[in-house]
């Protein structure tokens, strides 16, 4: 076929008939031999860039008076990014204190939590922790939310063993 011209047309069949096919079995061979590795580091990524949107808060949003409180409004956009319903979760942590000053706890997780199947370390140092929980006797889908302010340490769960980030927190003491 060489020094013969060939039609736009003519050229896509031949790439689809030969070159695609071969680009396809290739792609077939990387999923099956990393498929997994890859969709756990996707996931892992997602969860550590997901714990930076949803529980660290840096300096701290001031919502309007009209908003009805911080955690109230902070809780529609968690549920909507994390949970994608609207179920009401029972408490959320929000760290107000910088990204690096959390994440720094996770470089170095000896132990492991079963419970959760990943790393988990608890923190030296006390952060202000806004702690939003579901006030008592409301209807499911209300989702309203009392506000605490505290200073209390973290007890992070951590992306891996060593070099980790943070991927959620486990409570606060």
């Amino acid at each position: 076929m060489i020094g013969k011209s060939h039609s736009p047309k003519d050229q896509l069949d031949l790439f689809f008939s030969g070159g695609m096919a071969v680009a396809v079995a290739r792609l077939v061979f990387l999923q099956l031999a990393f498929g997994p590795a890859l969709v756990v580091d996707i996931e892992m990524q997602i969860a550590i860039k997901d714990f930076h949107m949803l529980h660290v808060d840096y300096p701290r949003v001031h919502y309007p008076k009209g908003f009805q409180g911080y955690c109230n409004g902070l809780m529609a956009y968690v549920r909507g990014r994390k949970q994608k319903s609207w179920y009401c979760p029972q408490i959320h942590y929000m760290v107000h204190a910088p990204w690096r000053e959390v994440q720094k706890f996770c470089k170095y997780s000896e132990s492991f939590c079963e419970n959760y199947n990943e790393y988990c370390t608890f923190t030296e140092d006390s952060f202000p922790i806004t702690i939003c929980s579901l006030a008592p006797n409301q209807p499911p889908t209300s989702c309203h939310y009392n506000s605490t302010l505290t200073n209390q340490r973290l007890y992070l769960l951590c992306s891996g063993k060593r070099d980790a980030e943070p991927i959620d927190i486990i409570g606060v003491y």
